[in-house]
């Protein structure tokens, strides 16, 4: 892995050297994990004139959750306690005749800003900007590998409860379960906060688990992901609890199922974003439903759970092959309930078998 990282960062900084910064100081944490193989608590990335530096407070510790430093990368640890490896970084470039230096300004604060031009006011101090991000957007295929085996660790988590018994358990009692299955199976935990929703709450987004029970003739939806050596995957499930699904609940659930479809099935290299949201959105919207949708039908996935691109209607660009992205629609009929169905994916071309589906949990409307 050593010549990847050593490549990602040669990349970023032909990018910089053609902005006129010869030096670039990384501090977003997913940003430096991913050029520098590591990032360890509080620590920045400098990309330098004469040599990279992994600026750190205090020396790495190989958790699986902050990931191991490239071997070829030399980490420089701050000699004393309470130092801020930001500021130290700038004293760094400096010291390699760095005139400019480029920082993420969306990333660093007011204050950080301020002490890194204090502490070194003769270097000029240029926005970085999201280019990192950009270049995270294409994954290679030991990332996408990553992202497989922690979409099979949130089936394997989904399917054991599933056959568990589910009435009269909260909400939250159910996702502390789901979490603590992810590991369990492997996971360095999970890749975001998992929501399970009951009833009324059922297909609601990003919902936050209560101490509501599950009851007879529920929807239930459930949102989890993993995340493996630092990548993170996302599937979202809806089902009937105890019972045959009444009829509404059967029509509401088609209607989505067919969305979600459609969102796949318009995965594609060369597609648009928004045509992609489109496919999905339509559905919805020619049923009724297009006032209370979700802003967005999906998003890119990775070393965070919500990355580039955003599959929404005004959003601009086109999708490439190797790319992983959510595709979750949903409705939510306040005071009912809803249905959410999520999946990750990776485009790939038609010539290769289409988008790749990396979460495989059954997507029939289940009686639990």
């Amino acid at each position: 892995m050593s010549e990847v990282y050593a490549a990602r960062r040669a990349r970023l900084k032909e990018r910089c050297n053609a902005g006129g910064s010869p030096a670039a100081l990384v501090s977003c944490p997913a940003n430096v994990r991913y050029l520098a193989g590591a990032s360890p608590q509080g620590a920045v990335l400098l990309l330098g004139r004469r040599e990279d530096l992994l600026v750190c407070a205090d020396p790495p510790d190989d958790r699986p959750c902050e990931g191991r430093p490239d071997d070829n990368l030399r980490v420089h640890i701050l000699s004393g306690r309470g130092g801020d490896p930001a500021v130290a970084a700038a004293g760094l470039a400096t010291a390699q005749d760095a005139d400019s230096m480029a920082v993420e300004e969306h990333h660093l604060t007011v204050s950080r800003h301020r002490a890194l031009a204090s502490t070194a006011p003769e270097l000029r101090l240029a926005d970085l900007g999201g280019a990192v991000e950009q270049l995270r957007v294409v994954k290679d295929e030991e990332e996408i590998s990553c992202l497989r085996i922690g979409a099979e660790i949130a089936d394997q988590a989904l399917g054991e409860l599933l056959e568990s018994i589910l009435v009269g358990r909260t909400e939250r009692h159910l996702a502390l379960e789901l979490e603590r299955r992810l590991v369990d199976h492997g996971a360095d935990g999970p890749g975001f906060p998992t929501s399970v929703a009951t009833g009324p709450n059922s297909g609601r987004r990003g919902h936050r688990p209560t101490d509501r029970r599950v009851e007879e003739g529920d929807f239930l939806s459930v949102c989890l992901g993993a995340t493996y050596r630092g990548y993170r995957c996302e599937i979202g499930r809806t089902f009937v609890i105890g019972t045959s699904p009444a009829d509404w609940q059967i029509e509401l659930y088609d209607l989505v199922f067919a969305a979600q479809r459609a969102g796949r099935e318009a995965l594609a290299p060369g597609a648009a974003y928004r045509d992609v949201d489109r496919a999905a959105r339509q559905i919805l919207d020619s049923a009724g439903y297009g006032e209370g949708l979700q802003p967005l039908t999906g998003h890119g996935v990775g070393l965070e759970i919500d990355e580039d691109p955003q599959l929404a209607p005004a959003a601009m660009g086109k999708l490439d092959a190797c790319v992983p992205v959510t595709v979750e629609p949903g409705v939510h009929l306040p005071g009912r309930g809803g249905v959410r169905i999520d999946d990750t994916l990776v485009v790939r071309p038609e010539a290769d078998g289409g988008p790749e589906l990396l979460t495989i949990t059954t997507k029939e409307l289940l009686a639990l």
